[in-house]
């Protein structure tokens, strides 16, 4: 006899799931042995539950007991690429969604798999068959993953963060409240911008030796916050983020003040030197500028290239995006999948700014003005099953370039099943890298995206602004360091300006920004340029959509690539990509000197990077270890290790590929 589980449900293997060498079993059966494995009929599965229910009451009958509710779980035949070398036969979709639909305890929420013939097609398997969402307890997600016999993934539907960096307390801050009371510290913040204007909506936070006190300005631009446990003599910053147009605050030790307002007068965004004028006449970012954005001929603007923002949407009423007219609002899509234009976060509208904002005579200009953005609206709120749907949406729309400023907690293998499709299907994914200050955060850390880390320089920002805290000790003789919040890691490909980038906010306003979320932007817009623009491209053998395409342009990124900051190569990659060079007009012996810092390591890189022959052979070495998207390929890393050592000496760091890393703690050891 089987023994059971905690859910009542058998641990013995389901008929419908293990299926055999011939496959699984056929409808009815799949029903039948759904039910079966639930532990009950319908009747008796709503007895189980009243008798549950009634376990929880209190004896006093009063409310309830606190107990583990239901997760959602993304559900997925595992793809045959690992499922080979065990001779499983990969399971049918269609029994495997009658199976759990048939299932008393298992409530599907939704479906999600390819939306025409030609998503289906799109990668050149054929074989997609997509996911199920499914709420169900822990328990029986155990069991279901059991009976699939290693043909079946269950993974938690995680929700995913934009990778905005949260606001870093002072050192030494503690979690205590003070015990019958104490002191109390109640300071009135007032937030003016020119002329003395009230700023409201401005975010205030106030830090002292206990718990942070947070809030949000009013119409007059003032706030209270009180601080427990704390003295005006123990406050140890004070930090303001306006909504837009102004530079942000912070203040080390801040003198405040109990018995009156405590007035932060802000900057504007215009009254900084690199942005006088702004934003009546256009502008570069700085971060553009690095990248020598303003270098490149005017009729390289991204033309033909299709780009996708997975991200909160973008605000179509701002000037410089109103050229974006196509999207999906993946959270919405049920009831108003059009709502991808209505952007409450103002993060998606950002990163559209840097990418492609139009090329007209006011606010700022982004790398590919020409490319046709499609924004697909996966924030406030998003899970891994909206970020397949919304993939699903770019391999359907034949995406070229994805944007991904997002991130989660754990590996999906889920997700790395659809992100290695729409490689296949010759989608170039971007990832942000983390804000996290530690290891690499997934997807990122997958082999099949391009990861980017963030970098800022010195005096593009004021010094009385947030932007400085994220200063670093790695600075080069230019003025480049590494940001502190950016993760690093081996997984690391470029990095790019992610401190203090001014791009577009909702409804028709400009924001500084920090974060990895902000340096990926600057590479998706170079990636769409390279791709509309590179002789490489217009060739048959690249031209052609598909996984070998996608290495192609991101061996071109990293070779136009040189070295800033002082940081080791975890936390810059190849370097800061140049756009002159990843287009073709320029071979990296010709990027500007005083742009590219050339320690005898990446000194000596340069020049093997722009050998032809030398990169032939690496592109070939990694194509046919990445090009096919062979996730599973347990060998491919070693093989990969030895391709990279004998190509750029013990001191590059290894790459990726073959079976997708679990992220780890950096290891200084392994350089």
């Amino acid at each position: 006899m089987p023994r059971p589980t905690n859910d009542g449900a058998s641990s013995s293997p389901d008929p419908t799931l293990s299926g055999g060498d011939n496959g699984p079993a056929s409808t009815e059966s799949a029903g039948r042995s759904s039910r079966g494995a639930s532990g009950s009929s319908g009747g008796e599965s709503r007895a189980s539950a009243d008798t549950a229910d009634a376990a929880r009451r209190p004896a006093d009958g009063r409310g309830r007991n606190v107990a583990a509710r239901k997760k959602q779980y993304v559900i997925a035949p595992r793809q045959p690429d690992g499922l080979q070398a065990m001779s499983f036969q990969p399971l049918q979709f269609s029994a495997l969604e009658q199976a759990l639909r048939s299932s008393n305890d298992i409530e599907v929420v939704d479906t999600v798999g390819p939306k025409s013939v030609l998503g289906a097609l799109a990668d050149g398997m054929g074989g997609s068959q997509g996911v199920l969402v499914a709420r169900m307890t822990e328990q029986k997600a155990a069991v279901l993953h059991q009976q699939g016999q290693g043909r079946l993934l269950v993974e938690p539907d995680q929700h995913l963060n934009l990778m905005d960096p949260a606001l870093r307390q002072p050192a030494m801050v503690t979690g205590m409240l003070p015990a019958g009371g104490g002191p109390v510290l109640n300071a009135v913040i007032s937030v003016t911008g020119k002329d003395g204007a009230p700023q409201a909506e401005a975010e205030v936070s106030l830090f002292g030796s206990m718990l942070p006190a947070s809030g949000v300005t009013d119409a007059n631009g003032q706030v209270t916050l009180s601080l427990y446990g704390d003295t005006p003599e123990s406050v140890r910053g004070l930090y303001v983020k306006p909504k837009a147009d102004y530079w942000s605050f912070y203040q080390r030790d801040p003198d405040i003040s109990t018995d009156e307002p405590n007035v932060v007068a802000l900057r504007a965004l215009s009254d900084w030197p690199s942005l006088a004028g702004f934003p009546r006449q256009r502008a570069y970012g700085w971060g553009q500028k690095a990248m020598r954005l303003d270098q490149l001929p005017g009729n390289y603007r991204g033309q033909g290239i299709k780009i996708a923002i997975i991200d909160s949407g973008a605000a179509t009423t701002h000037a410089n995006l109103v050229g974006i007219k196509a999207g999906f609002d993946v959270l919405n899509k049920k009831t108003n999948p059009d709502g991808w234009d209505q952007d409450t976060l103002g993060h998606g509208s950002h990163c559209a700014g840097v990418i492609a904002a139009a090329d007209i005579a006011s606010g700022i200009r982004g790398f590919a003005p020409d490319a046709e953005v499609h924004a697909c609206k996966l924030f406030p709120g998003g899970q891994i099953s909206q970020l397949i749907d919304a993939l699903e949406y770019c391999i359907d729309k034949q995406i070229d370039v994805v944007n991904l400023s997002l991130g989660g907690a754990e590996v999906s293998e889920a997700l790395e099943q659809q992100i290695v499709r729409a490689k296949r299907a010759g989608i170039a994914c971007i990832v942000a890298a983390g804000n996290s200050g530690g290891a690499v955060q997934y997807p990122a850390s997958s082999p099949n995206v391009l990861a980017v880390a963030a970098v800022g320089k010195l005096d593009e920002f004021p010094a009385d602004s947030y932007h400085a805290q994220t200063l670093d000790q790695n600075v080069d003789a230019y003025g480049y360091f590494t940001a502190k919040f950016s993760c690093f890691g081996p997984q690391v490909a470029v990095c790019a300006p992610g401190v203090a980038i001014t791009s577009c906010v909702p409804p028709n306003n400009f924001a500084a920004w920090d974060g990895t979320s902000m340096a990926t932007p600057h590479v998706t817009g170079l990636a769409a340029l390279t791709l509309a623009h590179h002789p490489d491209f217009q060739t048959p053998q690249y031209k052609a959509r598909g996984a070998e395409r996608v290495e192609r342009l991101f061996q071109l990124i990293r070779a136009s690539a040189h070295r800033v900051s002082l940081g080791d190569q975890g936390r810059i990659g190849f370097g800061l990509p140049d756009v002159l060079v990843a287009v073709g007009l320029q071979n990296a012996a010709m990027q500007q000197p005083a742009q590219a810092v050339a320690p005898q390591q990446a000194g000596a890189m340069a020049p093997m990077m722009a050998s032809p022959q030398l990169g032939a052979n690496l592109g070939g070495a990694m194509g046919g270890l990445m090009g096919g998207g062979a996730v599973y390929d347990p060998l491919g890393l070693d093989v990969a290790r030895a391709a990279q050592m004998a190509a750029y000496g013990t001191q590059w760091p290894p790459l990726h590929v073959g079976r997708f890393p679990l992220p780890q703690p950096y290891n200084p050891i392994m350089w």
